[in-house]
């Protein structure tokens, strides 16, 4: 069976206002329409066509943490997928080995048998515990140094698309090349590092920055820190645009220094939630005010969804909806090199989400199945 969406299709090259045609394969057939100039885009009230959405670092939603392992990644995938969320990376907190093993053995097998209705999970984003046990954030107290015996194990219960590391500790930097030889994403986060440590972590292979100017050594003109050396050398890097992990002014100069900066959550179970009292980890974390913290007032991820983010992008940063689609799927996707992913046209994997002109989630595709979003409207 096919299905046509019709609206405001924004591709790679520009927006088409015309036809996306889909088939039973879960793939884009067809792209078909006349080409609309970007800032026209919403002029219309049309539908607007995006690439589902990508999040590279999700640890929860609707009450539910990665960590808790059970159908806790399923439920958070159902939830983010009404928000535009077509395919993620559970993340994981700073853990001992048997917590970090009883979480990934699900995750594994919804990325085996994905299920209908729900993003789909690609794989894993350790996030620890391979960090500076100075630069926890709101991690817990489980830092220690890369163990590629111990990633081995982790991946061959779920399959670990990404990690971040500390690349100052001891060992780390001289792991990073093994680490790329196995199989494994690299990226910089929660470290302490110097400037110059930044610099031979890329060149080593390191690929992007793990929440870029959270947890890490801050830019100072005499001392640039973790900050100067992705500002000054980074083509990847992920930021939480909820703006209040980072301030606006920051993202733009980003924007301006790393091509393939991209969106992420940092999401916990409290997304979507009350305020409240919820999990993240082992750690109890509180929701108020919009934001998520330790007791001690600690920032402690997110309440943030991907639609959120793209109109915090769109209509508070300033970007275009072709620039803003990237940032929201495309350059994740190219991070974790799915080239079938992230973009509208033919042949790609038809995940879609249809918004309308104020940027809210109207319907969602994933692989061509439609999403349940009881919000909608």
């Amino acid at each position: 069976m096919t299905r046509t969406l019709k609206g405001r299709i924004v591709t790679p090259e520009g927006v088409i206002d015309g036809s996306l045609r889909f088939g039973a394969d879960g793939r884009i057939a067809a792209i078909e329409g006349s080409a609309v100039v970007v800032e026209r885009a919403r002029d219309a009230g049309a539908p607007l066509l995006l690439p589902g959405f990508i999040d590279l670092h999700v640890h929860g939603a609707a009450g539910r943490d990665i960590m808790e392992g059970g159908d806790a990644a399923l439920q958070v995938a159902r939830r983010h997928a009404r928000h535009g969320t077509t395919a993620l990376l559970a993340t994981t907190m700073t853990a001992p080995m048997d917590d970090l093993r009883a979480s990934l053995a699900p995750v594994g097998a919804l990325c085996r048998e994905p299920a209908p209705g729900a993003a789909r999970v690609l794989g894993v984003h350790l996030e620890g515990p391979y960090i500076n046990a100075g630069k926890l954030g709101a991690q817990p107290p489980y830092a220690r140094p890369v163990s590629l015996d111990e990633l081995r194990e982790l991946h061959a219960l779920a399959p670990i698309r990404l990690l971040t590391l500390a690349p100052e500790v001891p060992g780390n930097m001289e792991a990073i090349e093994a680490l790329l030889a196995a199989g494994f994403q690299v990226q910089v986060g929660h470290t302490s590092g110097t400037y110059e440590d930044g610099v031979q972590a890329l060149q080593r292979g390191a690929r992007g920055f793990t929440h870029l100017f959270n947890a890490m050594t801050p830019l100072h003109h005499r001392m640039p820190g973790m900050v100067g050396a992705a500002l000054a050398h980074a083509q990847f890097a992920e930021v939480i645009p909820d703006l209040l992990h980072v301030h606006p002014g920051a993202i733009r100069a980003a924007l301006r220094s790393i091509p393939c900066l991209y969106c992420v959550t940092d999401s916990t179970a409290a997304t979507g939630m009350p305020d409240g009292e919820y999990r993240l980890g082992r750690q109890a974390v509180t929701k108020c005010l919009g934001g998520v913290r330790l007791a001690d007032g600690t920032l402690a991820g997110s309440t943030l969804t991907m639609d959120r983010a793209l109109r915090n992008l769109v209509d508070v940063i300033g970007l275009d909806l072709v620039d803003a689609a990237r940032r929201v799927a495309t350059h994740a996707a190219d991070f974790l090199r799915l080239g079938d992913r992230g973009r509208l046209e033919a042949g790609a994997q038809a995940d879609v989400v249809v918004l309308d002109r104020d940027l809210r989630v109207q319907e969602v595709f994933v692989e061509g199945g439609a999403i349940d979003v009881p919000h909608a409207g």
